[in-house]
């Protein structure tokens, strides 16, 4: 990555005396020493480790594991954890956790999926035969939840630690609880709109038949005796075999078996083989080169691949000359995107059924085909049908990123809330909804089929700076479609504009919305691009009149993604590795480090 330039600037003028410093002015009421603020909170700089999470609660967790002699492996699986207990609005140990990894001095990085297949019995004849056309919440849309297997295949191949240790921060704010600040309980007042129709979540979630207050204890008790049955089930003569037989006690022993049974009761495709033969695939993950920097995402489960797509469409120009937030430099970047999400409409599917490769989708020849259609001066046409359907509301996800001083490191984006299907009581969870990013038409790539993963939106990223010792930089953002948008603009802010990694979140950021949303019913807004009020107007002003339809969000909006980025700052020597952090104010995004 370019290195962020952090010479200060000169404030001197030629007929001011030389300043003496902050204790003495001599023809101002104030020192005019130091300059301004570069961001609005600090870049974290630290030699030992350094984290950014979705909560501070989160981060804390993270923390302590590595103080402790854990490595950002083993942070990261209690981190993701916890998360699945402190942030339930966001995410859910039933639900889903997409993994990039890298282990210390490797230059692979692994990819371990973290998403659920629908059930044998889930055809898509079935399927449309019990809804129609619709795709409603709940157990109906439910694929295996994935995130519990994430989180133990990535501490069994790649951690250090056992489960009781990196689980115990979970079990004990799942069992204690924990004081909701003031955006979490607001959250939970949101997303409690759905249960009217599920009385099991309402009774975890607004115990008092309520929405919750700032300060109110959140406590869930069925969901610490979760975590505690599979500590419990951690037996076997090594670390390794320990933590397989707590997997196996999720989806082959009883817990299984209950989960399987409430599907079965409440209309949902799951059965107990469903579960037994569930496992997440393991895999190096994709990647392309921008710049020379390597940046890797999952495959095309997920819509990481839209970003490398966009990458390599991008890397033909020199942003940098354009300049930052630049009508130039923001037209291509939607237009960019603009095509890589038509890919992802006309190809990106689970990679076990999808018809064509990734690599014929990132080949040179095909990324140039896709750039001829780019001009300077005008929007590319819409690609789809001029429709737009009523959207349905929908929540949201969480990211941690953790790299340790030798270089492990770890990305992970868990999602599923708890307003897409009910809790089940008597274990804490709910079956993932993921389904509902599948496609209920017959033909398309993203159809939904036995044992197929739907195409989400959650896709965690890494890259690798060239050199035997590389750069490394983890990073990522809620927000369903936004993700990889959001994600993009901030990478390009590093490599290619210098910022550091905290001016690189908090800078002004847009959207495309030019192509079919990927919940149900796929909302499509032709040529829209939400664009945030930081972005100055004679720039909004220029990609108008290029045929984009620009919708004003806030300046500092909340649907444009709270993200998040850790990594190196300068090239790693022998004195060891300076790491900085990065965690956008926009949501409770908390960065960490020593």
């Amino acid at each position: 990555m370019t290195p962020p330039d952090q010479r200060m600037p000169d404030r001197d003028a030629p007929d001011q005396p030389e300043s003496t410093g902050g204790m003495r002015s001599d023809n101002s009421p104030t020192p005019g020493v130091f300059p301004a603020s570069e961001s609005l909170r600090p870049t974290l700089i630290g030699d030992r480790y350094m984290i950014a999470a979705g909560h501070p609660l989160v981060a804390h967790v993270c923390a302590t594991i590595l103080e402790q002699g854990g490595t950002a492996i083993d942070a990261g699986v209690a981190g993701g954890l916890a998360s699945n207990v402190v942030q339930a609005d966001m995410c859910n140990l039933g639900g889903i956790a997409p993994i990039v990894l890298r282990q210390a001095g490797e230059a692979r990085v692994w990819a371990v999926s973290g998403v659920g297949t629908w059930g044998r019995a889930a055809t898509i004849e079935a399927f449309r035969d019990r809804f129609g056309d619709d795709m409603p919440l709940g157990v109906g849309v439910g694929v295996v939840p994935a995130a519990a297997d994430a989180w133990l295949v990535a501490l069994e191949r790649f951690g250090t630690k056992g489960l009781a240790e990196v689980a115990e921060p979970a079990v004990q704010f799942a069992d204690a609880g924990f004081p909701l600040d003031r955006r979490t309980a607001s959250a939970y007042g949101i997303l409690g709109r759905t249960f009217q129709q599920w009385p099991s979540s309402a009774a975890v979630y607004w115990p008092n038949g309520r929405p919750p207050s700032v300060g109110e204890r959140l406590r869930q008790p069925a969901l610490a005796t979760t975590l505690r049955r599979l500590v419990e089930a951690e037996q076997g003569d090594d670390r390794a075999s320990a933590i397989a037989a707590a997997r196996d006690a999720f989806y082959k022993g009883a817990i299984g078996r209950e989960i399987a049974a409430w599907c079965q009761a409440h209309g949902g495709w799951l059965d107990e083989q469903d579960l037994k033969s569930f496992a997440s695939t393991v895999d190096p993950a994709p990647f392309v080169s921008y710049r020379g920097h390597r940046v890797f995402t999952p495959p095309t489960y997920t819509q990481g691949p839209i970003m490398l797509m966009a990458l390599k469409l991008l890397q033909r120009f020199d942003l940098a000359s354009l300049g930052h937030n630049s009508a130039d430099t923001l037209h291509l970047i939607v237009e960019a995107l603009k095509l890589a999400f038509a890919e992802r409409e006309r190809a990106m599917a689970d990679p076990l059924f999808a018809a064509e490769p990734l690599d014929a989708l990132l080949s040179d020849s095909h990324i140039d085909d896709l750039a001829r259609s780019i001009d300077h001066a005008v929007a590319i046409p819409d690609p789809h049908e001029a429709t737009v359907q009523r959207a349905r509301p929908k929540a949201d996800t969480t990211y941690l990123c953790v790299i340790d001083a030798e270089g492990n490191a770890f990305s992970a984006m868990p999602s599923d809330t708890i307003d897409g299907g009910p809790v089940i009581p008597d274990l804490g969870i709910l079956v993932s909804p993921r389904g509902v990013q599948s496609s209920n038409r017959p033909g398309h790539p993203n159809a939904l089929a036995p044992g197929k993963r739907p195409r989400i939106t959650p896709a965690p990223a890494l890259s690798l700076g060239p050199g035997d010792d590389p750069r490394v930089l983890a990073f990522g953002c809620p927000g369903g479609d936004v993700i990889i948008q959001a994600m993009l603009q901030a990478f390009i802010n590093v490599v290619d504009f210098g910022m550091t990694f905290q001016q690189a979140v908090e800078a002004p950021r847009l959207a495309s919305f030019c192509f079919p949303g990927s919940f149900f019913p796929n909302p499509h807004f032709p040529q829209r691009v939400d664009v945030e009020g930081r972005v100055a107007p004679h720039v909004r002003a220029e990609l108008a009149s290029r045929g984009h339809a620009l919708s004003d969000w806030s300046d500092w909006e909340f649907d444009a993604g709270g993200t998040a980025m850790v990594g190196d700052v300068a090239d790693p020597g022998a004195n060891g590795r300076v790491l900085g952090a990065g965690a956008d104010p926009r949501r409770t995004t908390y960065a960490w480090g020593r």
